[in-house]
């Protein structure tokens, strides 16, 4: 095959597994590890010391052995290994986890949701006080978690049913939140 014919099997594949209900991580590494290996696959390097046993007739147990052993001497094990390491050595990826770890303190303390009565009172004075409140907070809690999906969800559970008790327009109140999370 082609490499755009091999690319588009991997695409078809791909959305049929994503489909079938498959985490996307494990998707994306099963399929990366699978076609490596056919991108890799050298069978004169992998299987050398298995012909040389059957050459010397050797008992079953070592050809069986053997044999297994040149299945995983594939290029892309290593690859995987390496750059699994690589990966782990990343020392901005240390950042994840306390980001996680920030947005779960600020969420269980509440400062969010206090941040944004506190917000809105202040500024009720002002016309369309509570989208300005939703707005800011969620300016300030996107800072404190780097994760959209956090801020637009907590801002959509605490702000949006405060702005809709408020009569604002459904869809105002919609926009401001997704306006929101994508500070």
């Amino acid at each position: 095959m082609t490499d755009p014919q091999v690319a588009l099997f991997m695409l078809g594949i791909f959305i049929f597994i994503i489909l079938l209900g498959f985490p996307i991580a494990f998707t994306l590494m099963a399929m990366g590890v699978g076609f490596g290996y056919f991108a890799y696959f050298d069978p004169n390097r992998m299987w050398r010391a298995y012909d040389r046993a059957v050459e010397n007739g050797a008992d079953w147990w070592e050809q069986t052995s053997l044999w297994i052993g040149g299945f995983f001497n594939n290029q892309i094990f290593d690859l995987f290994v390496n750059q699994t390491f690589s990966v782990m050595a990343n020392d901005v990826l240390t950042a994840v986890p306390l980001f996680l770890f920030m947005g779960y303190i600020v969420e269980r303390a509440n400062i969010v949701d206090r941040l944004f009565t506190t917000l809105s009172i202040v500024a009720r004075r002002i016309p369309g006080s509570m989208a300005v409140a939703a707005l800011v907070t969620c300016a300030l809690f996107a800072t404190a978690t780097g994760i959209v999906g956090a801020v637009v969800t907590l801002m959509g559970l605490l702000a949006f049913p405060a702005m809709l008790k408020a009569r604002y327009d459904t869809s105002f109140a919609s926009g401001i939140i997704c306006a929101g999370g994508t500070l």
